[in-house]
């Protein structure tokens, strides 16, 4: 039940955000605001089956990540993510080895894990 509060209680906060959203260029809050809310939106909702408090935690350590970085940086969108050196050392035709594979799953930060599995990426 602790876990539903917390959740109800962070999809409250996103959407007052959303709300409140003043973008650095004026003529992008509107576009900034529906953004927020719809990702909001497309997010809760494609978490709501979840049962396994780990991964309801996770959703909620992600969410709590976008939304502190959004107020930070003043940019609602998810951030760019550097991969380490070698990273995309796959050359045409050859398999990837499991060390960059794992290297490249370990970096993917929190914060980028709904749009990984938004676009068809596996989940690390």
């Amino acid at each position: 039940m602790a876990l539903r509060l917390k959740v109800l209680s962070l999809y409250s906060r996103v959407l007052r955000l959303s709300r409140s959203w003043v973008a650095t260029n004026p003529v992008e809050t509107g576009v900034e605001r529906e953004y927020i809310e719809s990702e909001a939106k497309l997010l809760f909702r494609k978490n709501a089956g979840l049962i396994n408090e780990l991964e309801i935690k996770e959703r909620i350590r992600e969410a709590e990540a976008r939304v502190t970085m959004a107020e930070h940086y003043k940019n609602p969108y998810p951030r760019p993510v550097n991969l380490p050196k070698r990273s995309y050392s796959k050359q045409e035709g050859k398999r990837v080895g499991k060390a960059i594979q794992k290297m490249n799953e370990q970096s993917r930060p929190v914060y980028i894990r709904s749009t990984d599995d938004a676009v068809g990426k596996s989940k690390p």
